[in-house]
């Protein structure tokens, strides 16, 4: 990492949304941010649901792609320094395994080691409704100090496009890591 520029983990996992975690990589990569990639296999699937996008397309969009079977890699060890991991959609079995660190993938262990080296972990968390055990696993996982941020559109910027909802709920994440959008519409006090 070369002082100065920052460098984030970026999880996509098969919870609806996963435009969400693409377009995050596209506005990373346009502001030259270091981002490191791993993504579920069910993210793959969903890809090709949601998407025209093919997951070679996506994978470009990344400075660095790890496979998510590989435990071994960089993004896997807390010595590795980041600036943190957004998990862009998570889904509940992905929330769920970090909540109990009991991590199956690389993507869920790399969320572990965020948390346990004291970095920011937002999580997308992409469900609704909820039960109460959902619920308990977000406070669990917020008392950890993770973000919770689920994509609520934030309808005061009145957007006129859905790509102008993502943006804005993309902005309102990368704004826990300090990093600024252009195309972010702040709330202005009409006094």
């Amino acid at each position: 990492m070369v002082n100065g520029n920052k460098r984030l983990v970026i999880g996509i996992s098969g919870a609806s949304g996963v435009i969400y975690g693409i377009r995050l990589l596209e506005i990373l990569r346009e502001l030259q941010i270091e981002s490191h990639l791993v993504m579920s296999k069910a993210a793959a699937l969903t890809i090709g649901l949601e998407t025209e996008r093919k997951v070679s397309d996506v994978n470009k969009l990344a400075h660095t792609v790890h496979k998510v079977e590989d435990i071994g890699a960089s993004i896997a060890s807390g010595s590795f320094k980041t600036d943190g991991m957004l998990i862009i959609p998570c889904s509940i079995k992905t929330m769920s395994e970090i909540n109990t660190g009991v991590t199956s993938s690389l993507l869920s262990r790399a969320a572990d080691v965020t948390l346990k080296e004291k970095r920011k972990l937002l999580l997308m968390v992409r469900e609704t409704p909820l039960h109460l055990g959902h619920l308990r696993t977000m406070t669990s996982l917020s008392e950890m100090g993770a973000i919770i941020a689920p994509p609520v559109p934030a309808l005061y910027c009145k957007p006129q496009s859905i790509d102008e909802m993502i943006d804005q709920t993309i902005g309102r994440a990368l704004d826990m890591f300090d990093i600024e959008i252009s195309t972010l519409k702040r709330w202005k006090d009409k006094a």
